[in-house]
């Protein structure tokens, strides 16, 4: 049986292009050795099958033999260990990749983008999982999605990790040494992982897909070295040395506070890829004018957040104007707007930057960020407010911030839950999972005048989406209100 399922494994590799055929023997031995497995007959047919359902069953088959626990934590450090015997080295991934790059960045991408699919470094069978959807809105169409590809972890692995002794290698799931490591119970596994190494701002950094793909060839580009995340001129300098090597991808940054900023500020690194966001196709509402920069086509966003979107076909035009802006952001108060640039020396003003180029034409949108807090407010003022943490209390990152919501994976199991109690008149209220969520239905249910099994899930949607769209204007600093756009403009006038 084990030479079946090592077969059909090897078979994979060689139909996806990951080994060649004269590496078949050669793979083999290597997952023998992984299973200690001296024996092997050579099946005369070998069936095709989803990745998948050969996985499941080599893991079944490990687990059998007292390999490994069977828990989700063990089985995903072991099938890497068995991917990896399908991956090429780093040096032949990188030498196709700037093959292929000299055909064309997109050919390179297209590539790339597959073979980390067929590695299973991202794991197509979980990812199809997400649920995803569109909602309409006063600022385009907005995305939703509930993020369900990150396994959650058992107890077998908890309890392992608290005993596992700590490490700080490698330093974080961003550093190149992650490339080929066999990972720990609190640390993924990345043998399969492999690293385009480029020159950003004269400097070395890795490209790499998110091994969650939240959107379309999701990327990261990070710094070699382990250094701290900052916004300043020479990250939008290294955001347009990305785009101009693959313009078509768009590329951009966290901000550099907490509150504001992503799940890790610690390492410097940009997210970006070849999706066309909400925030990218909104219009500007209003051009303005900003003395010295009368050549940079700029302008507010019809956008929730607070953005300026900056456009030339000149690159150190944007980057000047682009700091221009930056420098006078961070030490900006408006006492009549709640815009405080410190208090008690901490400072709250900084921006999220995204690149990308429309044609013949750069783009850098500065979307303005503040992470003051108040105690009606202690999670941020410009971040979403109680009332929606029912649906969302994390972070605003840059994801999100283009209009691309990543919702948390209990949603799934409590839209069900509350599809079942509104449909049977239930109240939401007594169940101690749904009482969080009560108000909300309470003050949009009246709205509709049918609510049956075959629209609860579109109106539940629509709902959802509608409050993500109040996440992003309670995180914009300027309202989209008249005296709010009045105060955006007080702050461009002084610059």
């Amino acid at each position: 049986m084990l030479s079946e399922k090592i077969a059909a494994l090897v078979e994979y590799g060689i139909r996806t292009e990951l080994i060649p055929e004269c590496e078949r023997i050669y793979t083999t031995n290597l997952l023998l050795d992984i299973f200690k497995e001296d024996e092997y007959t050579q099946p005369e047919v070998i069936p095709e099958m989803p990745l998948e359902d050969i996985l499941k069953e080599l893991l079944d088959e490990a687990c059998s033999r007292g390999l490994i626990p069977d828990s989700i934590g063990y089985r995903d450090l072991f099938d890497t260990r068995l991917m990896n015997c399908l991956t090429p080295r780093p040096a032949q991934v990188q030498k196709t990749f700037f093959e292929k790059y000299a055909q064309s960045p997109k050919q390179a991408t297209d590539w790339f983008y597959k073979f980390s699919q067929d590695n299973d470094y991202i794991r197509r069978y979980r990812i199809k999982k997400d649920q995803k959807w569109k909602v309409d809105s006063p600022y385009g169409k907005i995305d939703i999605t509930i993020n369900l590809s990150k396994p959650e972890k058992d107890p077998k692995a908890i309890a392992a990790a608290r005993t596992a002794v700590n490490t700080a290698y490698p330093k974080c799931q961003l550093c190149f040494e992650n490339e080929g490591y066999a990972g720990r119970l609190n640390h993924p596994a990345r043998e399969n992982h492999r690293i385009i190494p480029i020159t950003i701002n004269d400097s070395k950094w890795g490209f790499q897909y998110s091994p969650y793909v939240y959107y379309n060839e999701h990327c990261i580009v990070f710094n070699s070295q382990h250094t701290p995340m900052k916004i300043n001129r020479d990250a939008f300098i290294k955001l347009f040395d990305f785009v101009k090597q693959f313009p078509h991808y768009i590329l951009g940054s966290n901000a550099d506070l907490p509150i504001v900023g992503g799940s890790i500020l610690t390492h410097d690194h940009f997210q970006g890829g070849n999706y066309s966001f909400a925030m990218a196709n909104a219009p500007i509402e209003s051009t303005v004018e900003i003395p010295g920069y009368e050549d940079v086509e700029a302008g507010i966003v019809k956008w929730p957040m607070s953005v300026l979107r900056l456009r030339s076909k000149e690159i150190p035009r944007i980057i000047n104007l682009a700091s221009h802006i930056l420098d006078h952001w961070r030490d900006y108060t408006d006492e009549d707007a709640f815009i405080f640039a410190h208090t008690d020396g901490e400072p709250h003003n900084t921006i999220t930057p995204i690149a990308r180029k429309t044609d013949d034409t750069y783009e850098l949108d500065l979307v303005l960020r503040n992470n003051i807090t108040t105690e009606e407010h202690p999670l941020g003022v410009y971040h979403p407010h109680a009332n929606l943490h029912h649906i969302k209390k994390e972070n605003i990152g840059l994801i999100e911030v283009m209009g691309l919501a990543v919702l948390p994976a209990r949603l799934k199991g409590e839209m069900e839950l509350l599809k079942e109690y509104i449909l049977s008149g239930k109240d939401i209220s007594e169940n101690e999972t749904l009482a969080k969520h009560a108000d909300w239905v309470s003050g949009f249910l009246p709205k509709y005048s049918s609510v049956t099994a075959e629209n609860i899930d579109e109106i539940l949607e629509t709902e959802i989406g509608k409050v993500f769209v109040q996440v992003l204007e309670d995180a914009g600093v300027y309202k989209c209100t008249e005296d709010g756009r009045k105060a955006f403009m007080k702050f461009i006038n002084t610059l």
